[in-house]
């Protein structure tokens, strides 16, 4: 499903010939909160601020990039950008219903245009308030005579994972940080994603809605956001 999406947003890259970057919010106000991606570090997102009758519509997206199922795999991604906000790009590309034109996104081009960086593994569900302290056995191979019997050449390393799965809290968190900074008052809201992000849509719309003023317009749009196995 990530590649569906990847292959999508690259068609929709094509269609703009003009692109442009976008800074990387770090929200820092989150980690009191215990709302931290995979590594402990804080969650970010993209925001391009919408303009003229756009001003009070909003458009936030949540990334993709499929889950980690186990320790292993979420220790795997941990110090990548899919796990930490350290490893994130600075920037980010906003074309296609991201750009700000007319001629390239007709649509949502003078909205408020928000992507949330996915750093959690889990599509923004988890809330396990004490830090994985799981022991992760690692192979060592050991410098020792060949011909001694290969159990012996093998020692184990043991290493704290110091997994965090709050994504759940991340997810409040930026929501809370986008009506501070004028979603309170939005016209119309739209809760997308794609792949993970887009199971995210599925199982956040009701909370989204929730959190929002009871005359808002609320839309939510999943791309691809269907796990068979979530």
């Amino acid at each position: 499903m990530t590649r569906v999406c990847i292959v999508l947003m690259s068609l929709l890259s094509l269609l703009s010939i003009e692109a442009y970057e976008v800074g990387l919010t770090f929200l820092d106000s989150a980690v009191a909160q215990g709302a931290v991606c995979l590594d402990g570090s804080a969650p970010a997102y993209h925001m391009d601020k919408g303009f003229g009758a756009g001003i009070d519509n909003w458009l936030v997206f949540f990334e993709g990039g499929g889950w980690c199922n186990n320790v292993t795999n979420c220790l795997a991604r941990r110090d990548t950008r899919l796990g930490s906000s350290k490893q994130m790009l600075t920037t980010e590309t906003f074309s296609g219903m991201f750009h700000n034109k007319t001629k390239y996104n007709p649509d949502f081009y003078n909205w408020n245009r928000i992507k949330v960086r996915y750093c959690d593994g889990a599509s923004f569900t988890g809330d396990v308030e004490e830090v994985d302290p799981v022991s992760h056995r690692k192979e060592k191979k050991c410098l020792s005579d060949p011909f001694i019997y290969t159990a012996h050449l093998i020692s184990f390393i043991f290493q704290k994972t110091n997994l965090y799965f709050r994504g759940a809290r991340i997810f409040r968190a930026v929501i809370e940080d986008l009506l501070a900074k004028g979603m309170k008052n939005a016209t119309n809201a739209m809760l997308a994603g794609c792949s993970a992000g887009g199971l995210t849509t599925i199982l956040q719309c009701d909370n989204f809605r929730s959190l929002l003023p009871a005359n808002t317009t609320v839309k939510c749009l999943s791309d691809a956001g269907f796990f068979i196995n979530a």
